[in-house]
């Protein structure tokens, strides 16, 4: 009896998550209905006829309508009641309340909304990613850049998620990153495997330049690892910042470099050697018995040729950063 009693508490205790799991299961069906009922009011007339592949955002997860939260096209575009019935006071067919795309773009014979409009219409359902936490106050929402500069909400392929045509959208504005990246020495930004969102979080940062860590040289870390560290003998301006150095988006040096060496080094070590080693000498060779002062230029050497380790070392006797 102790048994049987256990298998009916089971039982029902299953019939009960059943009906629970029916029940949301409806509800889901039902609000994907709604929405499909109110993306009917705007797809009788926005067809695939049109040239804008309105109809495409079905392909794209806001047009999965077996999910609830898949937004319809009142959801984005608001209710637009004086867009479907006409507005007295207006001639011709009144503008939709939320209408997305760029002043250099085109949004057929209507002009786009504010910018700020048309990113609170993104942000009432994308606003909860970490990714979006330094939005406000960032770059591009200070610039009143628009979510849709970027995204294309009703393509199948949107091409800034694209590791292989992120760049063409981040270049349409900044130019010179693009004329950098076209220079002997690079990332590898062309193949692809490297692009803008490796190092920038477009959606803002608390580090400079949209920087996804908060410096730059946690940033470069974050792919050059063996030049972390720690070391016993520090190069300081390695260690401070990789901007003192090297130039990120493109170089006519390499490795990325600002300017060549010993002119480089020089920024910041601005004295010669003053070395006695014959070898050193000038063009003038000696003067009065004594050896010239040394002239990096003449002899042709690079200061890499000796202090290999720029990064840093760990050598015991790495202090001038020779091994």
């Amino acid at each position: 009896m102790e048994f049987l009693r256990k298998v009916l508490v089971v039982c029902a205790f299953i019939g009960g998550f059943g009906g629970v799991s029916a029940s949301l299961a409806a509800d889901a069906t039902g609000t994907a209905a709604k929405a499909s009922n109110k993306d009917a009011v705007c797809t009788k007339c926005h067809d695939a006829e049109e040239v804008k592949p309105i109809l495409a955002i079905y392909q794209t997860k806001h047009g999965v309508k077996g999910d609830s939260r898949t937004p319809s096209c009142q959801s984005c575009h608001g209710e637009s009641e004086k867009h479907l019935k006409g507005d007295p006071k207006q001639k011709g067919r009144a503008s939709p309340d939320v209408l997305f795309g760029t002043k250099r773009g085109t949004s057929g014979s209507f002009a786009p909304s504010e910018a700020k409009v048309q990113n609170t219409a993104c942000l009432s359902c994308h606003d909860k990613d970490a990714k979006r936490t330094h939005w406000e106050g960032g770059v591009h929402q200070t610039g009143d850049v628009a979510c849709s500069s970027c995204h294309e909400t009703h393509a199948a392929h949107d091409k800034v998620r694209d590791k292989k045509t992120q760049t063409e959208v981040c270049f349409a504005c900044h130019k010179e990153q693009r004329a950098q990246s076209h220079k002997i020495s690079t990332h590898p930004i062309g193949a692809g495997k490297v692009v803008c969102s490796d190092c920038h979080n477009s959606h803002g940062s608390a580090g400079p330049k949209l920087l996804k860590k908060n410096t730059v040289t946690e940033t470069c870390y974050s792919c050059h690892a063996e030049k972390r560290g720690p070391f016993l003998w520090e190069h300081q301006p390695a260690t401070e910042d990789c901007n003192n150095c090297h130039t990120p988006h493109g170089s006519n040096i390499t490795p990325l470099l600002k300017s060549r060496a010993p002119f480089l080094c020089s920024e910041c070590h601005d004295g010669p050697h003053n070395s006695k080693v014959p070898a050193a000498g000038s063009a003038a060779g000696t003067q009065g018995g004594l050896t010239a002062v040394p002239s990096e230029n003449y002899t042709g050497r690079a200061c890499l040729n000796c202090h290999s380790m720029v990064h840093g070392s760990n050598h015991p006797a790495g202090a001038l950063l020779h091994r």
